[in-house]
């Protein structure tokens, strides 16, 4: 379904968003308590006994999220509206003529375009069929056409 790449970039973006939260929330415990002492003890203020945060304030926490807004927007968000811009192109550039890919795997040649929807036939028998352009899912060559030099 997704190619190596964006495998990649996704698996990355998640242990950096995990890292990053962990980084946080160790910070928000103070030092030398754990999360339980804090709430319920008399240092839980940070007044008493030299306790208090490890280190990160409000601003740190700010700056955390905002690096992970930033990841999920250029490693998920910014993609997938780059995908779908490209996908709508294809879709409005359809001529009559081209072949074309439906997202059931049916494979034809355009005979009508009209609004939003196309129409195209299929194979010798030459049977006519109406779609949606969103079931387009590529243009170009056919499928079932095999390719010369690689028969020889």
């Amino acid at each position: 379904m997704f190619s190596k790449e964006n495998k990649l970039k996704r698996i990355l973006a998640i242990v950096m968003c995990v890292c990053l939260i962990a980084a946080v929330l160790a910070g928000c415990v103070p030092a030398g308590t754990t999360s339980g002492e804090a709430a319920a003890g008399e240092g839980a203020t940070g007044t008493e006994g030299g306790t208090g945060m490890a280190g990160f304030g409000i601003g740190t926490i700010v700056i955390y999220l905002a690096v992970i807004i930033l990841v999920f927007y250029f490693f998920m968000i910014r993609p997938e509206k780059k995908r779908k811009k490209k996908n709508e192109e294809m879709r409005s550039s359809l001529t009559v003529g081209n072949n074309i890919t439906t997202i059931g795997g049916m494979v034809g040649k355009v005979v009508n375009v009209s609004g939003d929807f196309v129409t195209f036939e299929t194979g010798e028998d030459r049977v006519r069929i109406k779609i949606a352009k969103w079931g387009i899912s590529s243009v170009g060559k056919d499928a079932e056409e095999p390719d010369e030099k690689a028969s020889s």
